[in-house]
């Protein structure tokens, strides 16, 4: 099965001196390609009924594997997520992000991220709806680990 993928474009504020996107700056990259899966009101979430989502959900963990810089020439780069886990409050997303637009660009980093819905009333973490559960399992594809 074929990941979700989000296409984003790196600015020219991503750059770091060497003129390559700053690894803090990916981490950014890795966000604004789930946003409009998981959040707001155009997201795939949203779309499914899912409102929840979109009023808390906190990144517990994050890890990225850089294999190759990406430069800032105005393109798009490729980010591809998976569904690496998935438990009762939290789930864990892979990305493979690419250098480019396409499947075939080189891969540039890989990452984690476990993310764990929020109840920001209550100031705690919740546990996944059923619904939540399968909407994540229908429209992200399981992957092996990045």
């Amino acid at each position: 099965m074929t990941p979700y993928v989000a296409l984003v474009r790196p600015r020219w504020s991503d750059m770091d001196a060497f003129g390559h996107v700053n690894h803090a700056r990916l981490v950014t990259l890795l966000e604004e390609a789930r946003v409009p899966l998981l959040f707001g009101s155009g997201s795939d979430a949203s779309s499914a009924g899912l409102s929840d989502f979109a009023k808390g959900i906190v990144v517990v963990r994050l890890h990225v594997d850089y294999r190759a810089p990406i430069v800032v020439e105005g393109q798009q780069i490729r980010v591809e997520i998976t569904l690496a886990d998935l438990r009762h409050a939290s789930f864990t997303l892979d990305y493979r992000v690419r250098t480019g637009p396409s499947e075939d660009d080189p891969v540039a980093a890989t990452a984690t991220t476990v993310l764990a819905p929020y109840n920001l009333e209550r100031g705690m973490p919740r546990r996944l709806s059923t619904t939540e559960r399968a909407f994540l399992e229908e429209r992200i594809p399981s992957g092996g680990r990045a």
